[in-house]
């Protein structure tokens, strides 16, 4: 059966296969339609790679932020508890007492304190000394699960210290050597203030695989930072974990009233907004910065379909003398051209998908063709690059695609479909 008579035909209606015969005949290269065909694979190719680019950056931020979090709130917890009115003597009560509220996991008496750490190579680096005790040390997972060398069992008995394996490497230490801890807040003499030094072996060295805390923590027995840091008898703190962090503004009221004393509360949130906020802000920034690859895109496929549009004048002309509607020449360039934006959008979902799967084998890739190592972890953190494809993000970043490709195909459909017998034939 004949074009014209498919069109006249009664059974043709919206979207009918002669509306999509004449459609996919449009997007099929000719000779003489060779600029027309290279705007359009443009177009395919400008959609695809941005919504590949839109879904691997997104997922590649998620991740990112999702990882610092397990691993700032693994290693950090979730709210630290410090007393107001007297010295934190009775901490075994109160971290006891605590324990028992309800979506608390456990509560954990601390001792902190600034030092520089030294050893056998290196002028030295500021560290971070947490004295903890051992049945609490092992609470915490992403260290207890990462020990790379040693062991922490006997850790309470022993003088030992376990370290992060990025300042074991940056000090030239190994397992047993001895690491020097210099504290600014040492002996009070006539001469004046002298700074505390003593040195303690290397019992463990842990890799939480973040290069801030692998690089400056520094775990002491309990009993130990007591001595050192003049804290006979008492914590500095009390650090709590809980099963929900994001519901942890609801247990505080419990926390204080577990504790029975004034104390103050600081949570994950406060003690890190600044950088959580400065990723927020860069994830937004980047979608929409992104969201101008699919933008080019469309435009594109405007001008492609422009350009289709006047060659074709006398084609419609004839469809139109031989019965096909306004409406029908409308569908038939809608279709040719959001074929191009539906299969494009496939095509960057797969592409998106695929990366995302391999992500960290093609950053090997390209740290080994150029020869130095990208995304280096002590500028970004983490010793990996993650990727993390969330379903929502990736619903809108298709359906963005999509409309942005229907949108793009209205104004060039609808001057077709505007184009009368006798007006069409002077684009020929």
């Amino acid at each position: 059966m004949s074009e014209a008579a498919v069109a006249k035909s009664p059974a043709a209606g919206a979207f009918s296969v002669f509306e999509r015969m004449v459609a996919w005949r449009y997007l099929r290269s000719r000779r003489k339609e060779t600029v027309i065909s290279v705007i359009a694979s443009i177009s395919f190719l400008g959609i695809m790679l941005g919504v590949a680019t839109l879904i691997v950056v997104m997922a590649v931020m998620n991740g990112f932020r999702a990882e610092l979090l397990t691993r700032i709130l693994g290693v950090n917890g979730h709210l630290i508890v410090q007393p107001l009115d007297m010295p934190l003597e009775d901490y075994a009560q109160v971290a006891g007492r605590i324990n028992g509220v309800p979506g608390v996991q456990y509560a954990i008496p601390l001792i902190d304190g600034q030092v520089l750490a030294q050893g056998n190579i290196g002028g030295g680096s500021g560290a971070l000394v947490r004295g903890i005790r051992g049945e609490d040390l092992g609470k915490i997972s992403i260290v207890a699960n990462n020990i790379k060398q040693g062991s922490i069992a006997g850790f309470d008995t022993g003088e030992g210290v376990a370290i992060g394996s990025r300042m074991a490497d940056n000090l030239g230490l190994v397992l047993g050597d001895t690491i020097t801890l210099i504290a600014p807040d040492g002996d009070v003499t006539p001469l004046g203030t002298t700074p505390r030094m003593k040195g303690y072996p290397v019992t463990a060295i842990f890799e939480v695989g973040m290069s801030e805390y692998d690089s400056s923590i520094v775990y002491m027995p309990f009993s130990e930072a007591q001595l050192y840091f003049n804290m006979d008898g008492r914590a500095q703190a009390i650090e709590i974990y809980v099963d929900n962090p994001d519901n942890v503004d609801a247990l505080k009221p419990k926390v204080e009233e577990a504790s029975q004393r004034p104390i103050s509360m600081v949570d994950w949130r406060e003690r890190n907004r600044t950088f959580f906020d400065a990723l927020q802000v860069e994830r937004n920034v980047m979608f929409m910065i992104l969201t101008l690859i699919v933008l080019v895109a469309a435009l594109n496929i405007i001008s492609g379909l422009i350009m289709l549009v006047k060659d074709k004048g006398h084609d419609i002309a004839i469809l139109r003398t031989m019965g096909a509607t306004r409406g029908a020449i409308l569908r038939i360039f809608l279709m040719t051209g959001a074929a191009i934006g539906v299969v494009g959008t496939i095509a960057g979902v797969l592409l998106g998908v695929i990366i995302c799967l391999n992500v960290e084998r093609i950053r090997q890739f390209f740290s080994w063709l150029a020869g130095e190592r990208l995304f280096n972890p002590e500028l970004y953190f983490l010793s990996q690059l993650p990727a993390r494809m969330d379903a929502s993000e990736t619903i809108s970043v298709v359906l963005m695609a999509l409309v942005l490709s229907f949108l793009a195909t209205l104004f060039p459909a609808w001057r077709a479909a505007r184009l009368d017998p006798v007006e069409a034939l002077r684009y020929e």
